[in-house]
């Protein structure tokens, strides 16, 4: 890929290597720092490389251990640290992000100042409850970017708001005002068309593009939702046009411009999102390959720092020209930028409990459901299809773009077959459901909430969203995720971890052979007891209330402010994080 002028992308998103004597490359031509092998001595690198001695090899993990230190020290010029990262990390041609370190480093040097803190408690560690009298009626915006499944979560967390006398304001893309607007919240458009975003994140497998292609894409996407999130804070509702000037911002980390929008309007921010984005050392960042548990940590900083590199001069452009700020510089480890954003994540801490490496500041409160199985009537069609038989298997893979829908819903059809098993097949954005000829065991569905169907399903496969993943462990059914980008594999990992399961299929590995051995994985009874002890274990969660709980606690003037256990704030040599509102 070749380099562009200032104000194009930075730097390319393919990560030369590029070493001061050798260019940063093997004879071979491959990037040194490829992570296809487990350790540094893969087989794979060039023969010199193959023979060399134990201390040859001692030597080596010694310079990639400083390397990876001195990456993240303020004191190094900034085209040295930006080689450092190129010799780290390889984004792969599934735009997924790749590295390792020496089998020999030490945990305490990929610690880079960023203050861990150890609590063995954390994972029974209750959200407290706020008085909501001593929470002011405030005026809330909502950033959230992304799906249908994406904004689901926040549309509940929103009317449990509202309930309590907040005004809420949904910004989100335009695709979901009348799904906003018709669970009674205010809406505000914001830019980016998530079929684009979708199709986008299906082809690159997460945000970092595999190609120079689709830098354009992603960039002008990312333009758009960045330019419009001020407007989105401050400007009139644009139907009834009464004035709107928020008290907090509410978030999802996709919405990249977010911090910097509540340093501008000088308003507290709270981060909610349905995937890890907070560094730990007990599982890799999702859109990273990490083979190391000791490198666990660094890939959420490597990660970071690879998005901000293909987007700080938009940033910085809107920082400058829409929010009169002064831009922020690259591992600068200073953006004038809150230095500790509390997080909530939407997920059950009986599936992924709370890190032990996670402060007070940071909550895991389960997962969030809106209730819409309530209001649905299900057409006759269906009600008779469900009652002719036995309990189907759900396929579908929501609002994701399938590159062969003809053959994938062929490859399904006939795994149903060869199990003998009825299947309702969710036809979705992805175009599934083309059949040649009608088939008696197949029911082909447009859309239905899942808080209804899943209950009357044997067993779900889908691409393993937060919200799909959750709905089908509420409704006590097994499940196979079919993975196609983002954390979509971290939930796919988590799900057979709980033998809830088998291993997640990614979706460009989608067989017959594989889809058949998933459905008698599920279909075994032990496999459906566990998803039943799962399912009462999360009877008693209730993350809506506990996301509005999190938001209560952490708010200026309240409780966390003098939180009497929490750690005093402590210098980080980096945080990339930072700059995107992470903690």
């Amino acid at each position: 890929m070749d380099r562009q002028s200032s104000g194009d992308v930075p730097v390319d998103f393919e990560v030369e290597i590029e070493d001061e004597n050798s260019n940063g490359r093997d004879s071979s031509g491959q990037n040194a720092s490829s992570v296809e092998a487990s350790t540094s001595t893969d087989t794979k690198t060039n023969s010199s490389s193959s023979h060399l001695t134990k201390r040859g090899q001692s030597v080596n993990n010694h310079k990639l251990g400083i390397l990876a230190t001195k990456l993240f020290d303020e004191r190094v010029p900034f085209k040295k640290r930006l080689k450092w990262l190129n010799r780290l990390a390889t984004v792969k041609d599934d735009g997924t992000v790749q590295f390792e370190v020496p089998a020999d480093i030490k945990p305490q040097s990929l610690d880079f100042g960023t203050g861990v803190v150890y609590n063995e408690s954390t994972d029974k560690e209750p959200v407290e409850a706020a008085n909501v009298q001593d929470i002011p009626p405030l005026q809330i915006v909502m950033l959230i970017v992304g799906t249908r499944g994406d904004v689901q979560p926040f549309i509940a967390i929103g009317k449990r708001l509202q309930e309590d006398g907040h005004r809420v304001r949904l910004a989100t893309h335009s695709n979901f005002k009348e799904f906003v607007m018709g669970s009674g919240l205010e809406f505000f458009p914001l830019g980016g068309d998530p079929k684009v975003l979708a199709g986008y994140m299906v082809k690159n497998k997460g945000f970092l593009p595999s190609g120079p292609s689709e830098i354009p894409i992603q960039r002008s996407q990312l333009k758009e939702i960045i330019y419009s999130l001020l407007p989105a804070c401050r400007d009139p509702d644009p139907d009834t046009m009464v004035a709107f000037k928020p008290d907090a911002i509410i978030a999802n980390p996709p919405a990249y411009g977010h911090t910097h929008v509540a340093e501008a309007l000088k308003v507290p921010l709270h981060i909610i999102f349905t995937m890890p984005w907070t560094p730990t050392s007990e599982f890799p960042h999702p859109l990273s390959r990490v083979k190391q548990q000791v490198a666990n940590r660094l890939s959420y900083q490597i990660v970071d720092s690879l998005i901000w590199l293909g987007i700080r001069d938009i940033i910085n452009d809107f920082r400058k020209k829409k929010l009169k700020l002064r831009p922020v510089t690259y591992l600068s480890g200073s953006y004038g930028s809150p230095l500790d954003v509390p997080y909530a994540y939407i997920w059950s801490p009986h599936l992924v409990p709370k890190p032990k490496d996670w402060g007070t500041k940071i909550d895991v409160v389960g997962f969030c459901f809106l209730d819409l199985a309530s209001n649905y009537k299900p057409p006759d069609s269906l009600v008779q299809w469900l009652e002719a038989g036995e309990k189907p298997i759900y396929i579908g893979f929501g609002s994701l773009p399938v590159q062969e829908p003809e053959k994938m819903t062929e490859t399904i059809v006939k795994a149903l077959e060869t199990t003998g098993q009825r299947g309702i097949i969710n036809k979705g954005w992805g175009g599934l459901g083309n059949l040649a000829e009608p088939k008696d065991f197949v029911y082909l569905l447009d859309n239905c909430p899942h808080d209804w169907l899943f209950l009357r399903c044997l067993a779900v496969v889908h691409h393993g969203g937060a919200g799909t993943t959750a709905a089908g462990l509420k409704a006590a059914c097994p499940t196979t995720i079919v993975p196609f980008f983002g954390d979509q594999p971290f939930w796919g990992e988590r799900v057979h971890a709980k033998k809830l399961g088998p291993p997640p299929i990614p979706v460009d590995q989608f067989s017959l052979e594989k889809l058949v051995d998933a459905i008698k994985f599920m279909l075994n009874p032990q496999v459906k007891t566990r998803a039943v002890e799962l399912a009462k274990a999360m009877e008693n969660e209730d993350g809506v209330a506990g996301a509005v709980k999190a938001f209560y606690k952490h708010f200026p003037g309240k409780k966390s402010d003098t939180e009497p256990n929490s750690p005093p704030p402590q210098r980080r040599l980096f945080s990339i994080s930072r700059c995107f509102g992470h903690a």
